[in-house]
C-alpha cells in the first residue's frame, strides 16, 4: 500500500449489505507515534456519591434514550448519563439522520413502540418519507424515487425516514423530562461498582470532579460496551475490514444545495453518474456521493468510510476526526465544481459524534447469529422484532439472552454491542434497532429493580407485556 495513496475499495449494494460507498485505509498519520512508557500512581481516595436511583443508563443515545423512557414508564427512579450535551447519540449528534427500516417487507412496521412515540413528536416539516399507503409497495417507478431518497430497498418501498437532528434532541429531552428522568449532561462514566460480581453503579467523570452514581440496575448504552467490558464482562471483538458496518467516520451535512436537481441527474444521467464518480474518485481518491436529508437544501455525506482503525485507541479517533474534516472540505469544493445542485453548496456541518459502526459485542446469555436468519423462529424469550436484511428472509425474532451478560449481573446491554455476531451486527447496530434493543432492556431493568431481583431472573413474559403496553411489537412463541 502506497503511503501518498490511500487504499480505497468500493463496497456495492447487495442481499446483505444495503449501503453503497467507497471504504479506505491508509498507512499515514497526521501525528507522529506517542512516546509514553511506564506508569504513575493514582492515590486512592473516597468518591462521593451524586445520587442513588434504581436504573442507571449509560449512554443517551438511541438506546439510552429508549431505555431510560422505558424503564421509567414502569414506574421506576430512572437516571441517564450523557457525555454530550443532548440525548440521541449517533442520530443526532452523529448526524445519522437517515433512519433505516423499520417496516417487514410486506410494509408492516415491526419496530414500534419508542419508535413510534419519538418520531410522533416531530413536526410535519422535521420527518421525511413516503406515505404509509405506500409501504412495501413493490412498483418499480416509486421503488426507484424512494430508493434514492434512502427508503426503498430490494424494489420495495419501506419506512426509513430522515429526521430533523435538532428536533429529535429536544424530542428525545423532553419526553424523559416528562417520564420523570433525571438527565446528566457532560458527564463520562470512567469505572463501574462491582460488588460480589454485580454492577451497582459507575464512577463518573464530570466539571465537578469524581462522583458515583449508585443504582439497583445498571444499563450498558454506551455503544463500545465500555461499562460490561470495564466489570470483567466477556465480550467479542472480531470485525470484518472489508465490511462497510465495520468502519469509521464523521458525518457531515452540505447546506446550500437543490437536492432535487441533483436527483434528476443521478436518476437518469446513469452514464454520465458513472463519469461522475469515476471523476471523484480520481480527484479526492476516495468519494462519497450524497444522501437526502429532512430539507431539499441540505445534503448529508455518510462516508467516506475508514476501516483499520479501532474506536478503542485515542490516536485512531483523532485521526479519524482530522482526516473527516479535509474530507468535508474536498467533497464540498469537488460538488460545487463537479455536481448538479451544488454550485452554490457551502459545509454546514461535521457531525460532533464520530460515526462508530462497531467496537465491542457483548457475550450473552444467548445471541443472534447469521445461521438463524432463515428460520423465522420465534424465540421463547422474544423482546422485540427486527426487519430482515432482504426479502430472502422472514423478520428476525430477538432475544432478551442477547441484552443479558453470560455471567455478570446487575447489568444489561443495549444498543450495537448486544450479543449477535459479525454478520447480524451489520443490521442490528442500527438506530431503529437500538431503539428497539434499548426499549426492551429498559423495561427489564425497571421491573427488576422494582421487583429486587437479577435482570436475568426477570420473566420474558412481564417484560413483552410492559413493552405491549408501551406500543412495542412482540410475539409469543408458537405464533404467526
Amino acid at each position: 500500500m502506497s503511503e501518498d495513496k490511500p487504499k480505497v475499495q468500493e463496497i456495492r449494494q447487495s442481499e446483505d449489505r444495503f449501503l453503497s460507498s467507497d471504504i479506505f485505509e491508509s498507512g499515514r498519520y497526521t501525528f507522529p507515534s506517542r512516546n509514553g512508557s511506564g506508569t504513575v500512581a493514582e492515590p486512592a481516595r473516597d468518591v462521593p456519591i451524586y445520587h442513588r436511583c434504581d436504573v442507571l443508563v449509560v449512554g443517551g443515545g438511541p438506546a439510552g434514550t429508549a431505555a431510560a423512557l422505558a424503564a421509567a414508564r414502569t414506574g421506576a427512579d430512572v437516571v441517564v448519563m450523557e457525555r454530550y450535551n443532548h440525548l440521541g447519540g449517533l442520530s443526532t449528534g452523529g448526524v445519522v439522520i437517515w433512519i433505516d427500516r423499520m417496516t417487514d417487507w410486506e410494509g408492516r412496521k415491526v419496530i414500534r413502540g419508542f419508535a413510534d412515540e419519538i418520531i410522533e413528536r416531530l413536526p410535519p416539516e422535521g420527518v421525511a418519507g413516503p406515505d404509509q399507503t405506500l409501504w412495501g409497495v413493490r412498483d418499480p417507478e416509486l421503488a426507484k424515487y424512494w430508493r434514492l431518497r434512502t427508503s426503498a430497498f430490494h424494489g420495495i418501498v419501506t419506512w426509513a425516514p430522515t429526521l430533523d437532528p435538532e428536533r429529535l434532541k429536544l424530542a428525545s429531552q423532553e419526553l424523559l423530562i416528562e417520564a420523570g428522568v433525571r438527565i446528566v449532561f457532560h458527564s463520562w462514566a470512567a469505572v463501574p461498582v462491582v460488588q460480589d460480581g454485580a454492577v451497582t453503579g459507575v464512577i463518573f467523570e464530570s466539571k465537578e470532579g469524581r462522583q458515583a452514581l449508585m443504582a439497583n440496575v445498571v444499563v450498558d448504552c454506551t455503544g463500545d460496551g465500555d461499562i460490561f467490558s470495564r466489570a470483567g464482562g466477556a465480550f467479542e471483538t472480531d470485525i470484518e475490514e472489508g465490511d462497510v458496518h465495520h468502519s469509521m467516520n464523521t458525518g457531515f451535512m452540505l447546506a446550500g444545495v437543490d437536492m432535487d436537481t441533483w436527483l434528476t441527474f443521478r436518476g437518469t444521467q446513469e452514464e454520465a453518474f458513472a463519469e461522475f464518480t469515476k471523476l471523484g474518485r480520481e480527484t479526492l481518491g476516495f468519494f462519497q456521493t450524497p444522501y437526502v436529508s429532512w430539507r431539499n437544501d441540505v445534503a448529508l455525506f455518510l462516508g467516506p468510510r475508514q476501516s483499520g482503525l479501532s474506536a478503542l485507541d485515542v490516536d485512531d479517533l483523532t485521526e479519524v476526526e482530522v482526516r473527516s474534516h479535509r474530507f468535508m472540505e474536498a467533497h464540498c469544493a469537488f460538488m460545487r465544481k463537479h455536481a448538479p445542485g451544488f454550485q452554490n453548496a457551502w459545509m454546514m456541518l461535521s457531525a460532533p459524534q464520530i460515526g462508530v459502526r462497531h467496537t465491542r459485542r457483548l457475550l450473552g446469555v444467548s445471541r443472534i447469529q447469521r445461521d438463524q436468519w432463515s428460520s423465522g423462529t420465534i424465540r421463547p424469550d422474544e423482546v422485540g422484532v427486527s426487519p430482515s436484511v432482504s426479502p430472502k428472509f422472514p423478520v428476525l425474532s430477538v432475544p432478551y439472552g442477547a441484552l443479558v451478560p453470560a455471567r455478570l449481573d446487575g447489568l444489561l446491554a443495549a444498543g450495537r454491542h448486544i450479543s449477535c455476531d459479525a454478520n447480524s451486527h451489520g443490521f442490528m447496530r442500527e438506530i431503529p434497532q437500538c431503539w428497539l434493543t434499548g426499549q426492551a432492556a429498559g423495561a427489564a431493568a425497571g421491573l427488576a429493580a422494582n421487583a429486587g431481583i437479577k435482570p436475568r431472573h426477570v420473566d420474558p413474559a412481564d417484560i413483552r407485556a410492559a413493552l405491549r403496553k408501551q406500543g412495542a411489537f412482540v410475539r409469543e412463541a408458537g405464533s404467526l
